[in-house]
């Protein structure tokens, strides 16, 4: 290969830069690919401190978050922007990740301009075209677009197969979460918040956030890890809240004025990825932190009715409890009471990854531009 394939990354949100940024700079670092960084802030203040922590400086920075932003303005200003990116780079190939607005934009702008696509965490699904909301249509969206799928799993594979794309530009990679936690995570981790925390005491790490769940339902699990914290003296719940006001005045409300439970401000990735070494257990109703938290051998509680990362649920990481704060608070006190029942979670195997899906997927970039002299990667073998 004389000439390097121009490859055009885009994304937008705090996880999708997580999974994207060992992409990038393993893109960067190969003399085979020329990389163009291109972000759209959809999440801005979140992002920037994950650029800043993997040192990217994005080639566009479109800059859409605007204050109570809907998807259709998140749409509108990422296929405008994507224009003037594509038309002013004319990249071989696209690159997006996983299931946002962002991803689905950039994709179709990607079709529009009849660029090659590629899928990075392709295959997911719930097949509720609801929950979660707007993801599991924009995945199925982008994967409807792609021309290249990196499933990080074989089961997301025969999704796709399933769904009649073709299974020849389809390959397991492995999750680039994993390669992530490489970066990040360290043996003389401090944050300010350990500090005010008893060290005999469990740590319980919360993360929610989805719009599915915003109201009701995260008033539900509130309450509910109210009721188990003032009822186990030896627990401690650290909530980095999100920056959404509905979650924030919520968390407030409720959670608020406990010396046991911690409402600290968003984390870094380097900060989060190390507060989930240093829990007990972890409940979310996020995507990613199903597949990291399992790769440090934490059980995770996850605040919803559906996944599409099915493979920690069958592997026993991961446990699906929704948000009736019955079911809350049983998950919690089995897993605070019962050393086996934490013990078969903790030790269960990692589905997800083994920290080489960025080689694996740059790999196959490289083998669908010119196969004669690229060799096909072999697929991630780790997953159920």
């Amino acid at each position: 290969m004389e000439k390097a394939i121009k490859v055009m990354t885009v994304f937008g949100t705090r996880p999708e830069a997580i999974k994207m940024a060992p992409l990038v700079l393993k893109l960067k670092n190969d003399n085979r690919f020329e990389e163009i960084t291109v972000v759209t802030a959809q999440h801005r203040q979140m992002l920037d401190q994950v650029l800043n922590v993997f040192k990217i400086k994005p080639s566009y920075d479109f800059d859409i978050m605007s204050k109570s932003q809907s998807l259709s303005s998140i749409t509108n200003k990422v296929l405008t922007g994507m224009d003037d990116a594509i038309e002013q780079e004319h990249p071989d190939i696209v690159l997006v990740h996983g299931d946002t607005t962002t991803s689905f934009s950039a994709g179709l702008s990607s079709f529009y301009h009849k660029i090659p696509l590629g899928h990075v965490e392709a295959g997911l699904r719930t097949w509720d075209k609801y929950s979660p909301y707007p993801e599991e249509m924009n995945r199925q969206m982008v994967d409807d677009l792609a021309d290249l799928y990196f499933a990080p799993t074989t089961r997301s594979k025969d999704n796709l197969v399933k769904e009649n794309h073709p299974v020849h530009n389809i390959f397991v990679t492995g999750n680039t979460a994993i390669d992530a936690l490489r970066e990040t995570v360290r043996d003389n981790y401090n944050h300010d918040v350990l500090q005010k925390i008893n060290p005999n005491h469990r740590i319980i790490l919360v993360t929610m956030h989805r719009r599915e769940n915003q109201g009701k339902p995260m008033e539900r699990v509130f309450k509910a890890i109210k009721e188990v914290v003032d009822g186990i003296p030896d627990i401690e719940i650290i909530y980095p809240v999100h920056l959404s006001p509905r979650v924030e005045k919520l968390a407030h409300e409720i959670l608020g004025n406990d010396p046991r439970i911690h409402l600290i401000k968003p984390l870094d990735v380097v900060d989060f990825h190390n507060l989930i070494k240093r829990s007990y257990f972890i409940m979310t109703d996020s995507g990613g932190v199903q597949e990291e938290a399992p790769s440090l051998n934490k059980p995770v509680l996850v605040l919803r009715n559906t996944t599409e990362r099915p493979e920690g649920v069958a592997s026993g990481a991961l446990k699906l409890i929704g948000t009736e704060p019955d079911n809350v608070r049983k998950e919690m006190l089995e897993l605070l009471t019962d050393k086996l029942e934490y013990h078969i979670m903790s030790e269960a195997s990692n589905p997800y990854g083994d920290g080489k899906a960025s080689d694996r997927i740059i790999n196959a970039i490289a083998y669908y531009f010119d196969p004669d002299h690229n060799p096909r990667p072999d697929d991630f073998a780790g997953v159920l």
